[in-house]
């Protein structure tokens, strides 16, 4: 029997709606009709970015019509950043992409060679609009008194993430894991033996950062999210603060969610004019203050509203490729077959 929408189910119901939402889209926009008399562009996005892109879109399509007078249509997929890659792979028509991670448009580069080699090089800050990391999101109280990475290792603590294989989310999640024991001696072999401890901890492994969020936050799965830090303010903003806490860890990673144009779709669309001046766009003032008011971290922090910058706390941040070096060793040394995570997870069955 369905469950009915009411008050107390109504923020569980929206979340499953966007996520349900989201995945038909792609495929509603392509039957349209309507959508076909217009100038068209596809951004193949990851998990959380539902929500943002729907107000950035809106505000580019407007910007667009008031400077040139024609109409465009910005449609968005989403997914786990992994699985989204392999959509471009296997020929979805993106015109952009906003990935979160590198490693995912290297893969479409080396795979299709869809998208420049240079593609860092061909948009400001190597192709950041915007940065982010991770936070812990808890149950009210913090019953488990989860403060640290370290904690997330303890045996009856339960952490909810997603599959690090198809996810950019979780990826973030098992790198900043690894980097942390990693800084505390230098020593990998700690490192990948703490990072181990976690994953035994893991019940289920979602597909994508949003699926971890309705594991955790709806069907209350878990003692703990380590989550992008825009989506655990989602949550607190569509189930309330009276159900959960964001722990901010002392220290974190330094999440870079990059952006890229698709040089081969828009070439062969004849849409390279329009989606050079959307990535363009994500860049502008006004963009920028919609990324903080999501509470993603904007590269022009004077463009945002400052209530909206204090939602994001000083966090001391590393760089996972000081660390592991450029991003084809770190996706090869842990995501590949055979990689930590494949060992990591054979070992613990």
């Amino acid at each position: 029997m369905q469950t009915p929408v009411t008050r107390a189910t109504r923020p569980a119901y929206r979340l499953r709606s966007l996520l349900l939402a989201a995945c038909l889209a792609p495929a509603l926009g392509l039957a349209s009709p309507a959508l076909a008399a217009e100038t068209a562009l596809l951004n193949v996005s990851y998990d959380p970015t539902r929500e943002l892109y729907r107000e950035v879109n809106a505000a580019f399509t407007e910007e667009w019509k008031a400077k040139t007078g024609e109409t465009i249509t910005v449609r968005a997929s989403h997914g786990g950043s992994g699985s989204q890659a392999r959509t471009v792979i296997d020929g979805v028509d993106a015109d952009v992409v906003t990935l979160g991670i590198p490693s995912d448009i290297d893969a479409i580069v080396k795979l299709t060679k869809k998208i420049s080699a240079d593609w860092r090089d061909k948009q400001p800050n190597q192709g950041l609009p915007y940065t982010s990391t991770v936070v812990f999101l808890v149950r009210k109280g913090n019953p488990k008194g989860v403060k640290d990475w370290n904690d997330l290792g303890k045996p009856d603590v339960k952490v909810i993430t997603p599959n690090p294989k198809t996810s950019a989310g979780g990826r973030w999640n098992f790198l900043a894991a690894w980097g942390y024991a990693y800084n505390q001696d230098k020593d990998a072999e700690k490192a990948n033996a703490f990072v181990g401890q976690i994953y035994k901890n893991v019940p289920i492994l979602d597909t994508g950062a949003r699926g971890s969020t309705v594991t955790f936050a709806q069907r209350g799965l878990g003692d703990v999210l380590p989550t992008w830090e825009n989506e655990a303010f989602l949550v607190l903003q569509e189930f309330g603060a009276d159900k959960f806490d964001i722990v901010v860890p002392p220290t974190s990673i330094y999440a870079e969610p990059p952006v890229a144009l698709v040089d081969a779709n828009v070439d062969r669309k004849g849409t390279r004019k329009q989606a050079e001046a959307y990535l363009a766009f994500l860049y502008s003032d006004k963009a920028q203050a919609i990324f903080a008011k999501h509470r993603y971290r904007p590269l022009k922090r004077e463009a945002a509203n400052k209530a909206d910058l204090a939602f994001l706390p000083d966090v001391k941040l590393f760089k996972i490729e000081d660390l592991q070096g450029n991003w084809d060793d770190i996706q090869k040394k842990n995501f590949d077959n055979g990689g930590l995570f494949d060992q990591l997870s054979k070992a613990g069955r």
